[in-house]
């Protein structure tokens, strides 16, 4: 396994923090179908998805006692059905009774609970695993795909949303985040066009004591440059500014990674409810708009009046590939803990001249005075 000089320094406290947003994010994101690989069989349920067990959500472990902090197993005999669809399982039906006082809080509260729980797992479960086991699955995934596709790789550029069509050109090296996971990063090219090379991160798991592909996410992308194709980071990297949005106690300066990692958090847990899909009520028209996260745009800002941060984030509309709103996000820091307040339409994908070009309702500066988050 190559280390690579690409690799992010990472600090103890930094790496907690780490940890106890990339728990949150295994049980939260999705393998959407705007990123993840054809051929990809999703990694094996954690506790808290809906293939957990048969017999209910969380394993079949008593919702309340999980929002009290405690694991408590039940034989699901008695249950509740939640608006979302998914059973839950109580020990007693005095403990079900608690838990329906409150049933969004204490869910979130289980939920906060398991993911706290689940990092310690994967962090540990990381101990077993070199990049090196990351690396043989990446590739046997690979091999399966090119042998079921004629020797093409198919992917869909999430930010484009072009469907690319790919040749195997080799494993570059294996990143790895505590409590994270490995990150095998690949070579392709395109299959047409050798010159055009792409470098695409899978991003792999422990679970159920093996090693699964959880998502993938395009690294480099080729660009012409001087009528030569060179190999373009995207912005912003890959997981790298993924770290935190919330950190033990209160930090005086926020980073701009903070309030980044806010707003992709909040886009997953929305797209999770849906596959996916962001569905936002546009303010002016009264449309609901359905979309998908493509990333969000540096620099971010802190307005001075009321010192809430602001955002700006690109949305691709579902099933196309250059109609692309962009979104903004106001962030409030509430004891420590980055969420967001407001979210609201800042430009709209308009078709002139022959081409799909943002054309903007208002502009950042009408928020009033602001600094740069460095």
């Amino acid at each position: 396994m190559h280390t690579a000089n690409r690799q992010p320094v990472i600090d103890r406290r930094t790496r907690a923090a780490v940890a106890t947003l990339c728990a949150a994010a295994l049980l939260t994101l999705p393998l959407a179908a705007s990123s993840a690989s054809p051929g990809v069989t999703p990694a094996a349920a954690p506790a808290g998805s809906p293939a957990a067990a048969a017999s209910g959500e969380f394993g079949g472990q008593c919702a309340e006692g999980l929002a009290e902090g405690r694991h408590v197993m039940t034989d699901c005999s008695i249950t509740w059905d939640g608006p979302d669809g998914k059973r839950y399982c109580f020990k007693t039906a005095a403990a079900k009774e608690a838990f329906l006082k409150s049933p969004a809080d204490n869910l979130e509260r289980a939920r906060s609970f398991i993911a706290a729980d689940n990092v310690m797992s994967t962090e540990q479960s990381m101990q077993n695993f070199e990049g090196t086991d990351a690396e043989v699955v990446v590739k046997n995934h690979i091999d399966g795909v090119l042998a079921a596709n004629g020797g093409v790789y198919p992917l869909e550029d999430a930010l484009t949303g072009e469907h690319l069509k790919l040749a195997f050109d080799g494993i570059d090296f294996t990143r790895t985040i505590d409590g994270y996971g490995f990150f095998p990063d690949v070579k392709f090219h395109d299959q047409g066009a050798p010159d055009k090379r792409y470098l695409v991160d899978f991003w792999v798991v422990p679970e159920g004591g093996a090693l699964q592909i959880r998502e993938t996410r395009i690294y480099k992308a080729p660009m012409q440059v001087d009528g030569k194709w060179q190999a373009v980071t995207r912005q912003p990297i890959p997981w790298w500014w993924i770290p935190a949005s919330e950190h033990p106690g209160h930090v005086a300066q926020k980073r701009s990674w903070e309030v980044m990692s806010a707003v992709e958090e909040n886009a997953l847990k929305e797209g999770l409810r849906n596959n996916g899909v962001f569905t936002l009520r546009d303010s002016v028209t009264g449309k609901d708009l359905k979309l998908r996260f493509v990333d969000t745009h540096q620099p971010v800002r802190q307005l001075d009046g009321d010192g809430h941060y602001f955002a700006c984030t690109d949305f691709r509309v579902v099933g196309t590939k250059d109609q692309i709103y962009d979104i903004d996000f106001w962030i409030d820091d509430k004891n420590g803990r980055m969420t967001v307040d407001q979210t609201k339409v800042h430009k709209v994908p308009e078709f002139k001249d022959g081409r799909w070009i943002q054309v903007p309702r208002y502009e950042w500066k009408d928020l009033g005075s602001s600094h740069l988050v460095p």
